[in-house]
């Protein structure tokens, strides 16, 4: 071995004594992570991700995957002459963009993602919060100002549901399998209705009810940012709420954050903000110092 291949060699040793820590804090202890946005595209992204994935059940870990797939749906419903309309970033789901949005979620982009994590060495089950009456959904409700009276008035999103009632039992069955779930965020309500469900607020309700060492949604940003651009590594509730009122944070990184708000109240020990455009940012994130998205945890 010559000397440039011994450094190597040592610094790839010196980065798993790094890690060492985090491996036994985390043993045995479940990660919620919620996949979506620029790494669904891009098949190099997706290898990266289920590696990460994969390596985290190697050492112990025990992921579970919830998935997104808006903008694969918007793609299929253009095919096929299906207008779309959204309010407050919730596509108003009809009986026929119910259908497409589960031929999507729960087919295409579910049974691909378990192709990458059985590609990458792991055993990838691919679900929907159908499956076991894992998540029971209840119709969303919404309202809207009318810009010339100020009146609330009520808006019909459809089929758009949110988690009701979470039963993890088909969850730890596959993680006591050796399995890998990958849930798409599809729901039944007590009527058997199947309800489209926001990615982001469906892995926030499986990370309460898991009561998961993390949540993690991967974004296309480097985590929450101040106003000078620079990142805010750690935020509590209250932060999150001063920094709603003073317009720090705005558009789509609000309904993120309260997901985060009401996963870490209600059981999850914390979530992290993380852009999913860095390759490996997970691994930076978990089993580094230096971290890699912004944390946010209860009081």
């Amino acid at each position: 071995m010559n000397g440039s291949d011994e450094t190597a060699t040592i610094a790839k040793a010196q980065v798993l004594i790094e890690a060492l820590p985090y491996f036994q804090r985390y043993a045995g202890r479940t990660f919620v992570v919620k996949y979506g946005g620029h790494a669904m595209g891009d098949p190099a992204a997706a290898r990266d991700f289920a590696e990460d994935i994969v390596l985290l059940k190697a050492v112990g870990i025990n992921p579970v995957v919830v998935h997104g797939g808006g903008p694969q749906i918007g793609t299929m419903l253009k095919k096929l002459g299906v207008e779309s309309t959204f309010v407050d970033g919730l596509r108003v789901t009809d009986a026929e963009t119910a259908q497409v949005a589960e031929m999507v979620l729960s087919g295409a982009i579910n049974k691909e993602l378990v192709g990458w994590i059985n590609q990458a060495g792991g055993k990838g089950l691919g679900i929907s919060g159908k499956d076991g009456r894992l998540v029971t959904a209840t119709k969303v409700q919404r309202t809207v100002k009318d810009p010339a009276s100020n009146i609330e008035q009520a808006v019909d999103l459809g089929f758009v549901g949110q988690p009701a009632a979470v039963d993890t039992t088909i969850i730890d069955t596959a993680v006591a399998a050796g399995m890998i779930p990958i849930i798409a965020p599809i729901g039944a309500g007590e009527d058997g209705q199947t309800y489209n469900i926001n990615a982001d607020t469906m892995a926030g309700a499986i990370a309460a009810a898991l009561g998961a060492a993390r949540l993690l949604l991967l974004t296309d940003v480097p985590g929450v940012l101040d106003k000078q651009g620079e990142l805010l590594s750690d935020l509590t509730p209250p932060d999150i709420e001063r920094l709603r009122e003073d317009g720090t944070i705005g558009g789509g990184m609000i309904p993120k954050l309260e997901t985060c708000v009401h996963a870490v109240e209600a059981g999850c020990e914390a979530a992290v903000v993380l852009d999913g455009r860095v390759s490996h940012a997970m691994l930076l994130e978990f089993f580094t110092v230096r971290g890699a998205g912004t944390l946010i945890r209860a009081e």
